[in-house]
């Protein structure tokens, strides 16, 4: 076998290979560093529009948000506002009702009617008191017409009512630690209030409020007047 003889062939080959090594080596990079570059640029600019719509949805939040809390503080205030008003006009047209009873009240006394002279029992105010079944009264008597002499007499009143099925009176001093007598005196020359506070008995069940006022004298009859009590607590 004659084989030939080629001086630098294999240095030469392995020249070759190495030289393609190297250029395919450094296309690889030029290509992968060109076609990263291309996609890196892209994700950046992506990035850069997302940041963008990100900020302007977080402002149009903010600025929502914001207009949310102003109209609920507005209307908030705009319904204390008119919480406020309705207790004002409640309590004007509680004080100007008073104002006409008054007027009423003292009109009547002033310048009575001819059937409405003399002593009476104008009325009998309730209100409920600080412990369980009391009560805060007011017994008001007027001398309606000739108001130029004082008039004096007595006032007795008694709580009707209903214990354990039976019927029962109860005389007012029985009931309240202010009166010691059965009928308290009075004496006026327009009007004048018996106050008090009255306990209501356990087992007792009020149904009406009777007052008889008599005048010293005997030269007029005495006035006399009946109170429902659910009414009168009602009021």
């Amino acid at each position: 076998m004659v084989i030939r003889h080629r001086p630098g062939y294999r240095l030469r080959r392995s020249a070759i290979l190495l030289v393609f090594s190297v250029v395919t080596a450094v296309l690889g990079y030029v290509v992968g560093v060109t076609y990263g570059s291309g996609r890196l640029s892209g994700l950046e600019e992506s990035q850069g529009r997302l940041a963008e719509e990100l900020q302007k949805v977080r402002e149009g939040y903010t600025e929502a948000r914001q207009r949310v809390i102003t109209l609920e503080r507005g209307r908030s205030i705009d319904q204390q506002a008119l919480k406020v008003a309705r207790r004002t006009i409640v309590e004007l047209e509680t004080e100007m009702a008073a104002l006409r009873a008054d007027l009423s009240f003292y009109r009547n006394i002033m310048a009575p009617s001819e059937t409405s002279k003399g002593l009476q029992v104008d009325r009998l105010q309730l209100h409920k008191g600080h412990l369980a079944h009391q009560w805060d009264f007011r017994l008001t008597l007027v001398q309606v017409g000739n108001n130029k002499s004082y008039i004096s007499g007595v006032v007795a009143v008694n709580l009707i009512g209903r214990r354990d099925g039976e019927r029962e009176v109860i005389a007012l001093r029985d009931l309240s630690e202010q009166i010691d007598d059965l009928g308290v005196k009075f004496r006026f020359r327009y009007f004048q209030d018996v106050e008090g506070t009255l306990q209501i008995p356990d087992g007792f069940r009020p149904v009406e409020v009777q007052v008889v006022a008599r005048a010293d004298g005997g030269k007029s009859s005495p006035a006399e007047r009946t109170f429902d009590w659910q009414e009168l607590t009602e009021n």
